[in-house]
């Protein structure tokens, strides 16, 4: 079994077509279908079964694609951690994130990092909270933020960076526009602009509303912070958002007005995989949000 069938094979999976495969990875089209074709020989199975132009995996198929994915991640992984150990400043770091932290945490802090490290390079990953913490457990990547932090479990090992409060965002022109604080029971007859249901921060204003003894009335939803923010400076209702996805002010026609009661927090933090060490420049990155976050407290 070679390398270079495995990836022919993922690569056939994943577009289910052998010609769109080959155009993708520049090998000619004979070529992928006699390496599948020795690949199931030797494996002693049929992976793929005709679908009209298409083709589509077998039972068997899907179950050798799984590994086969995991297979690959693992190699491609040891081969990125040999590269840096013979030139450990040079590393690229992989590392995740929510659309929550995107617009200033994440410039500061790899900003930061650059400053002392300038011949490392980042790829990052945006996704949901689900999707982030799995991509850690299956080395799609190795370091998360998430907030809140997930309880710690046997894959992954979490470390909280630090802790803020969720504020409510109303409409300018709205009745509480210029109070300096207000109870969270204060919009119980509001309309909501919330993130769909499944994300994370969705959960958290729900689960806030319900704190302060009602169900919010979710009139309109939001995919990223932009298009909530936007809906509520439309005057489409209110909502709850945490205190870094803000920037110096609120967007325009909109106003941010901190909670006094319920205190609604979430902590912001980072995860790593427990079974597998990090590669040089990952471990010096990782160790240096740690201190920037425990020295940042320290000054405040």
């Amino acid at each position: 079994m070679e390398l270079r069938q495995l990836r022919y094979f993922i690569e056939v999976a994943k577009r289910e077509h052998v010609s769109e495969a080959a155009q993708q990875i520049h090998v000619a089209q004979s070529a992928i279908s006699r390496q599948i074709g020795n690949l199931e020989d030797e494996l002693g199975v049929q992976l793929f079964e005709k679908d009209g132009r298409n083709v589509k995996l077998t039972p068997v198929g899907k179950l050798f694609l799984e590994h086969a994915e995991t297979a690959l991640k693992a190699i491609d992984y040891a081969k990125m951690q040999i590269d840096e150990y013979l030139n450990p400043e040079k590393g690229t770091i992989k590392i995740g994130f929510p659309t929550s932290l995107a617009s200033h945490f994440m410039p500061t802090v790899i900003s930061a990092f650059k400053e002392r490290n300038a011949n490392v390079s980042f790829q990052l990953r945006q996704g949901s909270y689900k999707f982030l913490i799995d991509a850690v457990k299956n080395r799609e990547i190795n370091i998360a933020f998430l907030g809140p932090v997930p309880a710690e479990d046997a894959d992954i090992e979490t470390h909280i960076l630090f802790s803020e409060r969720i504020s409510a965002l109303l409409p300018s022109q709205h009745p509480l526009a210029k109070n300096k604080s207000i109870r969270l029971n204060d919009l119980r007859d509001e309309e909501f602009v919330l993130f769909p249901e499944g994300m994370i921060l969705h959960q958290i204003a729900i689960d806030a509303c319900k704190q302060a003894g009602f169900t919010p009335n979710t009139s309109s939803e939001g995919e990223d912070l932009d298009a909530i923010k936007g809906l509520v400076a439309a005057g489409m209702g209110v909502t709850l958002l945490p205190e870094s996805t803000f920037d110096v002010k609120p967007p325009r026609f909109t106003v941010k007005i901190p909670i006094e009661f319920p205190i609604v927090r979430r902590t912001v933090g980072v995860i790593v995989p427990k079974k597998r060490e990090l590669a040089p420049s990952e471990k010096a990155f990782y160790a240096f949000i740690k201190d920037f976050f425990y020295r940042l407290e320290q000054y405040q």
